[in-house]
């Protein structure tokens, strides 16, 4: 054989050699899967830089908070879930009060605000703060204005009649956003007084989703006139130009601090801190307002985007996270507003 083409061969092989390197190096890093509870495109996104910027595969599905909380006790014996992250935090709490989540601690945690610490702290290191947001109202200006109604600003706008059928929230079966609302009222007007509230508020409501990311759309397109819901899924779509205006309850309003935690006999548990410390550095956090969701983010050691509504002129109300994190607690208020509140007709 003439040398020329031995050498060639030789190139070759070493080429070869050394693709099968490389790809079996990218199939070394691995997986990860994860639960996310936040909006879809954040999701995504952070998923895809984090798999282009490690080589580590994002097995990931998007679910509303009560239903993951719900997949992690089913999946208790054998976990299929490394990480969950995003949504609101009262589920993470009640996962972690039943043994479902793993402890971790991050050496960053001195760049975080305080709020986002004292979740670590009250769950014993199994949730982290990664964001805040304040319950509130998101309307449809046009809408409004057709039907000659007047834009809410108080909870008690929200049960007037000329109101009936313009209203959508989320179910608290599935979604924390529900649950988050429901807490809020009891420690806002008193248990009894919140009941007959949401009683009131039930004959206007129109549709129950099983996510309280649906509101914002919903009302931007004009399907339905009000959402209640965190403000800021609301503002995305007023930047959007679509006709939308938010408001903060004159009375006062709950918050959320949305979670993330480690799932308790991870398979992927190496990977899954790797993608724990992406998604709080400033890269992972600031993917947020890239991709439209404007919540306040929990890492303080970058400047977060301007877009994202702030909640200095927000009455919020000192929301207990260590009662209304109890599991005990979120079923029996669900169970109530079942028993006396969904069974009502509209």
């Amino acid at each position: 054989m003439p040398r020329i083409a031995i050498q060639t061969i030789a190139a070759c092989a070493a080429l070869a050699g050394a693709a099968a390197l490389f790809s079996s190096n990218v199939r070394a890093q691995g997986v990860v899967n994860a639960l996310c509870s936040t909006d879809a495109g954040w999701c995504e996104a952070a998923a895809a830089e984090f798999t282009r910027t490690t080589g580590i595969k994002v097995n990931q599905a998007h679910k509303g908070t009560g239903e993951i909380a719900a997949q992690l006790r089913a999946e208790a014996q054998n976990p299929k879930t490394d990480l969950w992250w995003g949504g609101t935090g009262d589920p993470f709490l009640q996962a972690a009060e039943q043994g479902l989540l793993d402890a971790y601690r991050p050496a960053y945690i001195n760049d975080l605000y305080d709020w986002a610490v004292r979740q670590y702290a009250m769950s014993g290191n199994m949730v982290g703060g990664f964001y805040t947001s304040a319950i509130g109202f998101g309307f449809n200006t046009d809408t409004l204005r057709k039907k000659r109604l007047h834009e809410p600003k108080c909870w008690a706008d929200l049960v007037k009649p000329e109101y009936k059928g313009e209203i959508e929230i989320s179910h608290p079966a599935t979604s924390g956003t529900a649950y988050t609302v429901i807490a809020g009222l009891v420690q806002l007007m008193g248990e009894d007084v919140a009941f007959d509230y949401l009683k009131k508020l039930h004959a206007n409501v129109s549709n129950y989703t099983r996510s309280g990311q649906a509101q914002a759309p919903n009302v931007a397109k004009g399907e339905v006139g009000i959402g209640v819901s965190f403000i800021f899924g609301f503002e995305k779509w007023r930047y959007d130009k679509f006709p939308v205006k938010t408001a903060a309850p004159c009375e006062g309003t709950g918050y959320e601090v949305g979670g993330i935690a480690l799932v308790k006999g991870a398979r992927n548990k190496a990977n899954a801190i790797k993608y724990y410390d992406f998604l709080m550095s400033p890269a992972g956090q600031a993917l947020g307002a890239k991709n439209g969701s404007l919540q306040s983010p929990a890492n303080r050691s970058f400047k977060p985007d301007p877009r994202i509504p702030s909640m200095a002129d927000v009455k919020l109300i000192k929301y207990d996270f260590e009662k209304y994190g109890k599991a005990a607690e979120r079923k029996r208020l669900i169970e109530r507003w079942t028993r006396e509140v969904e069974s009502l007709p509209r």
